[in-house]
């Protein structure tokens, strides 16, 4: 089979050379200055930078070239990349204000806060993962979704453009072709942009809720605002897919949202969004069938929001096993022939990789039957899709064999008081009234960090988490403001009592998959205990947030561990090169440029969020020392 083997620095300058002749800009300027102007590095959410100044010869000698900080501390933590566009780098603070920054010294230039009065949160997440930036001419503009807002600013200045929606913002509740009612949408992940088109989806509550809002996917005009098309992920009558809900859901049912962002490709034209669990994410008796576009890799015309194909990776989900991370547009080398593909990670551990123009699997996937549900009222889907390569690179279920060995004790201590009361479990085991250990946990596996994909090799880097959760179906209090007989108790953390996860370690993995061959190459502990460090222990991995970027230098970057540490992994080996202890935990994706012959690497570090550390309200960049 053949490889791609371009050397690294080749690579950078062919892309540089053709960055150049696209933007006007000469050779010698590109080389200087170098942009990561869309959210995950470019369209196809590669996660990658194609500079090499920050190298493995070199990384050790990195040290902090500036801090900004917010003076807006909010426990929900930071999960913004950064945009840098000409020099500007353009981020948002945990109360969801945009900010414009020297990239080089991290100097104030503006800042826009969300008028209170005109974005009251209505008790949603204030959770953003950054803007969008376009321009036509000299009109250059930040996107910044705020709650349930879409504000239009100048990118010069942090101005509302007057212009767009109802004066620089629209309202994203309006426009659903359904009533939200008293449960709005919100906006966690920048809009994609293609031509002159703003394609978003949204956050809803997946909860037990009556009436949650739909995650039907838009369009806006980047001029005035106006919407252009709607794509309804809970179908409409006549429409495909219909059949797969029943015949009153699309006025009712709520979520298949594709709140995690989405990757484009351009030339054809196609808009690519992975979508969330329909709601109520745990009962389905009201929702008998497949339940599509929920849990769908969703391939749209980004012009008109037209079907051109889909991919389900969970029927009828029961356990919030959303897609969580945009899908990695890739190349791939499969019989010695190149393939457009997309890449799918998941919360499973599942990597799904699909043909770009039709959705067909480019590794075997397999209907595998799985246990059913045995709760009144509901309708286990009977057989769930698994690929067959790559094998899974997070753990799927808990049997004995899982239970921890950190010492005698945590054994003893699991085995009694967790594994003998639920007994063991496999990945998509039906949640029951006695209860059950879920491996990977709706959190686990792969969030909303993604992969990152190095096109010189063909490998995807990911990380991964594995600390289960237990959850146990009760009946719902007679005066419960809903229709479910039986809920979830919520999402129970379990340890071995002693503080740490009751499975094997590592409870946090950073993988290396070639997608040309469909294997795992490597897999590394991510993240530490410093307790259990202090007691010798080698790395034993940590649940982790926020996602790993790539370079040309042979470098994967990446926070996201409790330990609050940013660190540099060689992308041949896996082996950590680089460790900074940073003051609160970098639960967002970095971001890497390069401003006047000089190469940053920057990351937020936020804290706080679900891992439940310390927040704090930083962005931090990294360069080596001038000389």
């Amino acid at each position: 089979m053949s490889r791609h083997h371009t050397p690294p620095w080749l690579f950078a300058t062919i892309l540089i050379v053709a960055l150049c002749l696209r933007s006007g800009c000469t050779v010698d300027d590109q080389a200087r200055n170098h942009d990561w102007p869309v959210y995950k590095a470019d369209n196809a959410s590669s996660s990658y930078s194609p500079l090499g100044q920050i190298n493995r010869d070199n990384v050790a000698r990195l040290e902090m070239a500036w801090e900004y900080h917010t003076d807006d501390k909010n426990p929900r933590t930071i999960e913004c990349n950064p945009v840098i566009v000409e020099g500007v780098m353009y981020v948002t603070s945990p109360r969801l204000n945009a900010v414009a920054l020297d990239a080089a010294t991290g100097e104030l230039l503006w800042k826009f806060t969300p008028p209170e009065d005109e974005a009251p949160w209505r008790g949603m997440s204030r959770v953003n993962r950054g803007v969008a930036y376009w321009e036509d001419g000299s009109d250059g503009r930040i996107f910044h979704t705020a709650s349930d807002r879409l504000f239009a600013l100048d990118a010069r200045t942090g101005r509302l453009i007057p212009d767009f929606g109802e004066g620089g913002w629209v309202d994203l509740n309006k426009g659903l072709d359904r009533d939200s009612l008293n449960s709005p949408v919100t906006v966690t992940s920048p809009v994609v942009v293609f031509e002159d088109i703003l394609i978003l989806g949204s956050t809803t509550r997946d909860g037990t809720a009556k009436y949650n809002p739909p995650g039907h996917i838009r369009a806006y005009d980047a001029r005035t605002g106006a919407q252009r098309w709607i794509f309804h992920t809970i179908p409409h009558p006549g429409e495909f897919g219909y059949d797969t809900w029943p015949p009153e859901a699309w006025k009712t049912a709520g979520g298949a949202n594709a709140w995690a962002g989405m990757s484009l490709d351009a030339q054809r034209g196609l808009v690519f969004a992975p979508t969330g669990s329909p709601s109520y994410d745990h009962n389905g008796a009201d929702r008998p069938g497949m339940n599509l576009f929920g849990n769908t890799i969703l391939a749209l015309d980004a012009r008109t929001g037209e079907r051109r194909w889909h991919f389900q990776v969970v029927h009828h989900d029961l356990w919030d096993y959303d897609l969580a991370s945009p899908p990695n547009l890739v190349t791939v080398q499969h019989d010695g022939v190149a393939r457009d593909g997309v890449a799918q990670v998941t919360k499973m551990g599942h990597l799904f990789l699909l043909d770009r123009e039709t959705g067909e699997p480019l590794f075997p996937v397999e209907e595998r039957p799985v246990p059913q549900s045995e709760i009144p009222g509901e309708e286990t889907w009977p057989t769930q899709p698994f690929p067959v390569k790559p094998p899974p690179y997070a753990v799927q279920g808990f049997q004995e064999d899982d239970i921890t060995d950190l010492t005698p004790e945590a054994y003893a201590h699991v085995k009694e008081n967790v594994f003998d009361k639920f007994g063991p479990a496999v990945l998509f085991e039906p949640l029951s009234t006695t209860g059950d250990v879920i491996m990977p946990q709706f959190n686990g596996g792969t969030d909303w960090g993604g992969a990152a994909f190095d096109p010189e090799t063909g490998i995807l880097y990911v990380n991964a988490s594995n600390e289960p959760e237990a959850l146990t179906m009760v009946r719902a209090r007679a005066d419960a403001p809903h229709d479910f007989e039986w809920v979830a108790n919520g999402h129970l953390e379990v340890f071995d009592g002693g503080g740490f996860p009751i499975s094997k370690r590592p409870w946090g993995t950073l993988n290396a998959i070639d997608l040309n061959e469909g294997v795992i190459k490597w897999q590394v502990a991510l993240g530490t205990y410093p307790e259990l460090e202090a007691r010798g222990e080698p790395p034993t991995g940590t649940f982790n947030i926020g996602g790993p970027v790539v370079t040309a230098g042979g470098l994967v970057f990446i926070g996201a561990t409790r330990d609050e540490r940013f660190r540099a992994f060689d992308k041949d080996t896996g082996a950590v090169l680089w460790e900074y202890q940073l003051p609160a935990g970098g639960y967002a994706t970095p971001s890497v440029y390069q401003v006047d012959g000089r190469q940053f690497v920057v990351i937020a570090a936020g804290g706080g969020g679900k891992p439940g550390t310390k927040p704090g309200d930083s962005f931090m960049a990294f360069a080596l020392p001038v000389e």
